[in-house]
């Protein structure tokens, strides 16, 4: 089995020269590596689920920092901590519970020779503090939909004479042990069976939103939009897309020679266009690099400048995002990384910039300076709706949709930066 901080070392490598293409892949890669190392740590006997968090914060940590743009990382950082706790939390509530039986079975019998207690599961105040938490706090709308699990109490093995009891207590911790970790596996397994997915499950949804003759508008390139848009072509839906090309980058072109081949009627066109042709388009529908806690969209350059014509023209403005796309931070958070600015050269050849460079001022700085940044932010008021993987959704249940993705310890990944200074 390959060692872990190789593994990580080559993912930070990857992170750091952008050599992975795609929050979806971004994702799942990160989902798979964290698998790796919770299936290899080793963790003590007591504060297992403790031991586990750390080594995930602390890799965590790590990939965030190699590429903090790309939010899909510390999102699924923070959903696989989640899952840690959880299912932390549900071992120690059915082990609670069993407590609870074995104290009412102890009091039946006391005549019966008073059996040892020190095989019972030995549980932190903090988590019988968190079980005690989860029995008094109301369900999410998302719990009762997906339904909780039903937990099956562990029965007790009672042992004689000193050797079987110390036997059966290191194998009951050890069982506990193995327990913990294989549910924590199987839902990041799950997690990583959500990120591959998504495309289909948004897909699925195309026949609710797109209907005959109808005029669809786009920009730039996006799997999921295409998906999207297919999906609804195979319904024996009939329309039209606009797509804008999505300068300086021409993504759109991409997404159009697609759409063309899948048979759909397409027209390309240039950004700076949108606003003469809003007004012919019935819906908006396009991708988006992250959605933050108050419902705003992180997504390409140029993408506000639509939002702002279909706003201005009153067609509704919808936005598709995998769940690995929703971020529990807001924009104004320091550990948001709204933008990047990427080569001039994809705006300017090489050598005309350099032509400019000597017509500066005195000092020798130019005069010319070309800015080509990469993300644009939608604010929430211009979003008139979400399809996730989960479903549709207004803006202003986003951050409830979040909260149940993530938990409030683990928003901010990078403590020890933030307590060194």
């Amino acid at each position: 089995m390959p060692d872990v901080q190789a593994l990580v070392n080559m993912f930070l490598n990857k992170l750091k020269k952008r050599k992975i293409e795609g929050s979806q892949a971004t994702a799942k890669q990160t989902a798979e590596l964290l698998r790796s190392v919770i299936s290899q740590q080793r963790v003590p006997r007591t504060n297992q689920a403790g031991a586990l968090i750390d080594a995930v914060r602390a890799i965590g940590e790590q990939l965030i920092v190699a590429n903090p743009i790309e939010l899909a990382v510390g999102n699924i950082v923070r959903r696989v901590l989640h899952i840690i706790r959880e299912e932390d939390l549900s071992l120690t509530t059915a082990a609670v519970a069993e407590l609870n039986l074995s104290t009412v079975s102890d009091d039946d019998d006391d005549d019966g020779g008073g059996g040892d207690q020190d095989d019972r599961p030995v549980l932190s105040a903090a988590a019988v503090a968190a079980a005690a938490r989860n029995t008094l706090r109301p369900p999410s709308l998302q719990m009762l939909l997906e339904g909780a699990p039903d937990f099956v109490a562990v029965p007790r093995s009672s042992s004689s004479g000193g050797d079987s009891e110390g036997k059966s207590k290191s194998m009951d911790r050890n069982s506990r042990t193995r327990k913990l970790k294989h549910d924590i596996i199987e839902a990041v397994n799950e997690l990583i069976q959500d990120i591959t997915t998504c495309h289909e499950l948004i897909a699925e949804q195309a026949v609710e939103h797109i209907h005959q003759n109808e005029v669809i508008l786009t920009l730039g390139s996006s799997k999921t939009v295409l998906e999207f848009l297919c999906a609804a072509k195979e319904k024996k839906r009939s329309f039209r897309v606009f797509v804008a090309e999505g300068a300086p980058r021409y993504q759109g072109h991409l997404l159009a020679k697609e759409l063309v081949a899948r048979g759909l009627q397409t027209t390309l066109i240039t950004d700076s266009a949108v606003f003469a042709m809003i007004s012919r388009v019935n819906m908006v529908i396009v991708g988006s690099h992250a959605v933050m806690a108050n419902g705003g969209v992180i997504a390409p350059v140029g993408m506000n400048m639509v939002a702002l014509a279909a706003q201005k023209h009153a067609v509704p403005f919808v936005v598709l995002a995998g769940s690995h796309k929703l971020c529990p931070l807001y924009p104004h958070n320091p550990e948001v990384l709204l933008n990047e600015l990427r080569s001039p050269s994809e705006l300017l050849d090489f050598g005309e910039f350099s032509d400019c460079l000597d017509f500066g001022s005195g000092d020798g700085s130019p005069l010319l300076h070309v800015v080509n940044p990469t993300f644009d932010y939608v604010p929430p008021k211009a979003v008139s709706l979400f399809i996730t993987d989960t479903g549709g959704h207004n803006p202003s249940y986003m951050y409830r949709l979040i909260a149940d993705y993530y938990s409030a310890d683990d928003l901010v990944v990078q403590r020890r930066h933030a307590a060194g200074n």
